[in-house]
């Protein structure tokens, strides 16, 4: 069977891998696992989804890619059908920030528990919540891209790690955990794009008093890191 090709979102997912055991959770049609195996970024993957079509999908190209020693697909939902300790890394990715979000707080001791245990996630919206959840739960932001598509995509490689999370260091909060302190930094055409967008849709409907005018000044404010990291 050809090497399954992947969108630019699920490419960027794929460079964030290196593990031993991995866990891609809702794997859709299993071609990130196959690609894993095939370019030696795992050993072996477990690919779980709850929905029968692609379920099915993932089973036949399993078996088309001759992987069945390497890839176990395992239908439930989220974390549920792994063992505590099982996997030492996990991606979730094309699911809103807010489902990705409750997989995570669900998932208790089944989540990678090994420092520093990775999660890559690639939410197709904000992933504010993913970054706050981040924060709470003894994750550091490591990696931060922005893919351009139908909309930007954000794509996290999360750690394991103690104490503060060292990516929030001079950066605003607020605008850090809305646009990523990493991709600030960074700077970069997407990044800057979408920001100035926020800026021109906010700018339209926000009104002292209302989320909108807070939203706004975050956008002005990461707008102006931006800059900074120009001069």
């Amino acid at each position: 069977m050809p090497t399954p090709t992947l969108d630019a979102r699920l490419e960027a997912v794929l460079e964030l891998i290196s593990t031993d055991v991995h866990a891609d959770i809702g794997s859709d049609h299993a071609r990130l696992p196959v690609r894993l195996i095939r370019e030696g970024r795992a050993s072996r993957c477990i690919a779980v989804e709850i929905n029968p079509g692609p379920l099915e999908q993932a089973r036949r190209s399993v078996v088309r890619s001759r992987l069945e020693a390497q890839i176990e697909i395992r239908e439930g939902n989220g974390f549920a059908p792994l063992l505590p300790g099982e996997v030492d890394s996990a991606s979730l990715c094309g699911m809103g920030a807010h489902t990705i979000r409750g997989i995570l707080e669900r998932a208790g001791e089944r989540l990678p528990p090994v420092l520093p245990a990775a999660l890559i996630v690639q939410p197709n919206d904000s992933a504010l919540l993913l970054r706050l959840w981040a924060r709470g739960a003894g994750y550091h932001v490591r990696t931060e891209r922005l893919i351009a598509g139908y909309w930007p995509y954000p794509v996290l490689r999360l750690a394991r790690a103690n104490g503060a999370d060292p990516a929030y260091e001079g950066v605003p909060l607020d605008a850090a955990l809305k646009y990523g302190p990493l991709l600030l930094r960074a700077g970069g055409e997407v990044i800057s794009r979408q920001i100035e967008a926020d800026i021109v849709r906010l700018s339209k409907v926000a009104a002292p008093g209302r989320e909108s005018w807070h939203e706004l000044a975050t956008a002005k404010t990461a707008l102006a890191v931006l800059g900074d990291r120009i001069k």
